[in-house]
């Protein structure tokens, strides 16, 4: 048990001093590192707790999801109704969470009935085996449909929300250029947002609370804004406001979308070559290319609008067919302003509207007492530990504290290298894992005692004891893993950096346990023979 090949020392120095050395990165300035290569920038993240930053909670407003999914319901209905010849299209009508239809004299009620069921479909997941379905399709005699939004529909339909707006706002908040940013759903409706460093949340709070969504209409030239304010408002279109930047012109736009921006897949900032003045260039997929290319083919000499959000950035004339799949956005933007509408674009449309309802900003100072309080009580604890370990098993409790030093500095290798975000739980996960350590050369060290008593030679003793106490080592150390993935799988936040580190602290202590502290006594041994074991 004590001997070990020169290979198999060799492999534990190497491996050791790779794994210490992603830490290496932590103790130079931030500057310094970014001209190190990719592979060697690899350091830990303070969290907000520790460097200060914004915590902003949003939810997700229910009711425009609602609002959104009986819409659609219509939509659906009137598009079945006009496929099937059942009546007017725009004899559909919305009552609360109802959908009414009235079919044309002469149609078949049983035909209508069964085109009508196919908009109602099974449920996913969990509900699907109680047979819940996503409309209720009701037969109201006389000609009269009515189709409901089952509730489990607009459920499922705001969790679908939640996850497609967590998604959204990750890629927004990376385009940011922080780092780490932490978000997690609370609750049902809810979203929390932490993003370390950011202490000025008002650029995060303006591309957060937009819904960007970016549809490309043409103007209603049938009628002008001042008629369309005094009521003569066709039935397709609608009176919008132009932005800030266009004084709040009123447009009258057709709803029918040309394209949408789910068809875009770039926008970058840029300059207008002309004018130079800020613009975002867009470029469309294919499908979004026919589309936008035929529009503009058959609208020679027609404003169109760019909306976003219910806003007209912009309604220029088009001069000529647009046939390349790519075009701009101008609308006197500034050049912030220009790279936040081109990063909202690339990250894509929130599917409903945030509404902030909480925010807090950490400051720095907070976080650098937090710093100097953990570190304080780091240092108290470990030399504590250490003059304990001396005092208690002499020159073997140097071989632990050595192995516990190494342990400490192989989490923080760990953690650089996968980029963790260190947090003040982080921190007491590391102190927690110095006792555990410590704890496994107790009991090694112990079961050597207790061999050494029962009469036997300080070889066998020290063999003995690294054996027969690996058993023990493993079932607490496997039982304490067990309790730190839960708490990483269920907790959020910080309660999931805790596990993080006392989990990585585990395996580590597992490691040093039986291949530093065996090495370190399997060189003593050789080097000095000795007859007793000095503990």
């Amino acid at each position: 048990m004590l001997y070990i090949s020169r290979w198999k020392m060799l492999a534990i120095i190497v491996s050791t001093l790779i794994v210490c050395s992603f830490a290496i990165p932590n103790f130079f300035p931030k500057d310094e590192v970014e001209t190190w290569p990719k592979w060697a920038q690899r350091h830990m993240v303070l969290g907000l707790d520790l460097q200060g930053g914004s915590h902003i909670l949003l939810e997700v407003d229910s009711a425009a999801v609602r609002k959104e999914k009986i819409e659609t319901l219509r939509d659906d209905v009137r598009r079945v109704v006009r496929e099937n010849k059942l009546g007017s299209p725009a004899a559909a009508t919305i009552r609360g969470n109802t959908v009414e239809f009235r079919i044309r004299e002469g149609v078949d009620p049983k035909l209508a009935l069964q085109k009508l069921q196919e908009l109602s479909q099974p449920l996913g997941g969990l509900l699907q085996a109680t047979g819940q379905r996503s409309v209720d399709v009701v037969d109201a005699g006389g000609g009269l449909f009515r189709l409901t939004v089952t509730e489990p529909a607009l459920l499922e339909r705001i969790r679908q929300s939640v996850d497609q707006s967590i998604q959204i706002i990750e890629r927004r908040v990376n385009e940011l250029g922080t780092v780490e940013p932490s978000i997690a759903r609370q609750g049902a409706d809810r979203i929390l947002v932490q993003v370390p460093g950011l202490q000025d949340p008002q650029r995060l709070k303006d591309l957060l609370g937009k819904t960007a969504k970016l549809t490309f209409r043409m103007v209603d030239m049938t009628t002008t804004p001042e008629q369309a304010e005094t009521g003569k408002l066709p039935a397709d279109s609608e009176l919008l406001r132009g932005s800030k930047s266009e004084n709040a012109q009123p447009y009258v736009i057709e709803k029918r979308v040309v394209v949408s921006g789910e068809d875009l897949v770039d926008a970058q900032p840029g300059f207008d070559q002309r004018t130079s003045e800020p613009v975002v260039n867009f470029r469309f997929n294919n499908n979004g290319a026919r589309r936008f290319a035929e529009a503009t083919q058959v609208n020679v000499g027609r404003p169109f609008a760019i909306v976003l959000d219910n806003e007209v950035i912009s309604a220029p004339v088009i001069r000529e067919p647009i046939i390349g799949g790519s075009g701009q956005i101008s609308g006197n933007f500034s050049v912030e302003s220009a790279n936040d509408l081109a990063i909202l674009l690339r990250a894509g449309a929130l599917p409903a509207p945030l509404t902030i309802i909480e925010e807090r900003t950490v400051g720095p100072g907070l976080g650098q007492d937090s710093i100097d309080n953990g570190v304080r009580a780091a240092w108290i604890g470990s030399l504590a530990v250490v003059i304990f370990m001396f005092a208690t098993y002499g020159l073997f409790g140097l071989f632990a504290n050595i192995a516990v030093a190494i342990n400490v500095a192989m989490i923080f290798g760990i953690l650089s290298l996968l980029n963790a975000t260190l947090t003040l739980p982080g921190i007491a996960g590391i102190v927690l894992t110095v006792g555990i350590a410590v704890d496994s050369n107790v009991l090694i060290y112990e079961r050597i005692r207790e061999e050494v008593r029962a009469g036997r030679s300080a070889l066998n003793a020290l063999d003995a004891g690294f054996t027969r106490a690996l058993a023990t080592i493993l079932d607490s150390n496997i039982t304490t893993f067990i309790a730190a993935a839960v708490l990483f799988y269920i907790g959020t936040g910080p309660v999931r950096g805790f596990a993080v580190t006392l989990g990585i602290g585990i395996l580590t202590t597992v490691f040093t346990a039986f291949t530093l502290t065996r090495l370190m006594v399997a060189l003593w041994v050789r080097w000095w023979r000795p007859r007793t074991v000095p503990i």
